[in-house]
C-alpha cells in the first residue's frame, strides 16, 4: 500500500492508464474475432466494415501508446490478409 500522496495519485494514475489501454487491445482483439467469421460466413461487406473498424483501432491503440508500432502493423498486416483471402 502506498504512504505518500505522490504514490497513490501515480497508483490511480497508472490504474486509470492500464484500463484505456485494455480497451484499445480489448476493441482490437473484438474486431479481429468478427473479422474472422465474417470471412468464414463469406460477407464481403461485412468483412470490409470489420476490416476498417479493425485497422482504425489499431491506428489509435498505437497512436495513443497502447501497443507497439511494429505490433500494429504486424496486426494490420495479418487482418489484411485474412481479408484478402476471403
Amino acid at each position: 500500500m502506498a504512504n505518500l500522496n505522490s504514490q497513490r495519485k501515480r497508483n490511480a494514475r497508472t490504474e486509470r492508464e492500464r484500463l484505456e489501454n485494455r480497451h484499445y487491445t480489448s476493441a482490437a482483439k473484438t474486431y479481429q474475432r468478427r473479422l474472422e467469421d465474417a470471412v468464414e460466413a463469406g460477407d464481403a461487406e461485412k468483412a470490409d466494415l470489420e476490416l476498417r473498424n479493425l485497422l482504425s483501432t489499431i491506428d489509435k491503440a498505437v497512436a495513443h501508446g497502447a501497443m507497439h508500432r511494429n505490433t500494429g502493423a504486424r496486426r494490420k498486416s495479418r487482418a489484411e490478409r485474412i481479408r484478402a483471402g476471403a
